[in-house]
């Protein structure tokens, strides 16, 4: 196959080991090609204005910019964009993101690298690809539960152990205030205290430590 028909594909992740093994799967395939690597989501950008690459992986975790910004920031000028989510974060609200953003595929680190090549080809041809995990995980997904940005503040600094004192002077708000967010995210994590909210924001991506 002529390297004009193959998939282009562009490699984005932080880790150097993970980025040689991705490449040397994608290159070993008679269907596709590496054609641009790069370790941040500044360069991605950069990197996809110049090489134009068919799918793009994209892990969520980058120095400086994230993966989502780095994905919205490429679909705003290419809308046709495609990408391929690769992380380790298996959390509803980390997938919704994503998806959001116009990640038309997520696989989770750690899953079989066939997952990886179905992943590309099926993006490739215009279709969605979210394995099982990860369409569970979306399904646990309760209704009404995105935070606001306030609610989401709060919920970072009750997750960093502060107090409901600490987050009133933190944000420049009352503390009566505090507690009237606190109670709503309890209520939209559909927790009953706040050490099960951090435990669900953590496990749900919605804070990461």
């Amino acid at each position: 196959m002529s390297t004009t028909a193959k998939i282009k594909v562009m490699v984005v992740d932080d880790h150097p080991l993970m980025r040689v093994g991705v490449a040397s799967i994608v290159n070993a395939r008679p269907d596709m090609i590496v054609v641009a690597q790069t370790d941040t989501g500044e360069e991605a950008v950069t990197l996809f204005h110049q090489h134009k690459p068919d799918v793009t992986l994209m892990d969520l975790r980058l120095p400086g910019m994230s993966g989502v910004d780095a994905i919205l920031a490429i679909r705003s000028k290419y809308a046709q964009a495609r990408f391929v989510v690769l992380t380790t974060y298996e959390g509803d609200a980390d997938i919704h993101h994503a998806l959001e953003a116009g990640a038309q595929g997520y696989v989770i680190k750690g899953m079989p690298f066939q997952t990886l090549v179905e992943a590309l080809q099926r993006v490739h041809s215009g279709r969605r690809f979210l394995p099982p995990p990860v369409v569970r995980a979306l399904a646990s997904r309760m209704p009404d539960s995105e935070l606001s940005s306030r609610e989401q503040e709060v919920l970072q600094l009750l997750v960093g152990g502060k107090s409901n004192k600490e987050i009133a002077n933190l944000l420049g708000i009352t503390e009566a205030t505090v507690k009237c967010h606190v109670s709503s995210v309890l209520v939209r994590l559909n927790v009953s205290d706040r050490t099960q909210a951090v435990v669900t924001a953590l496990q749900r991506g919605l804070v990461h430590l």
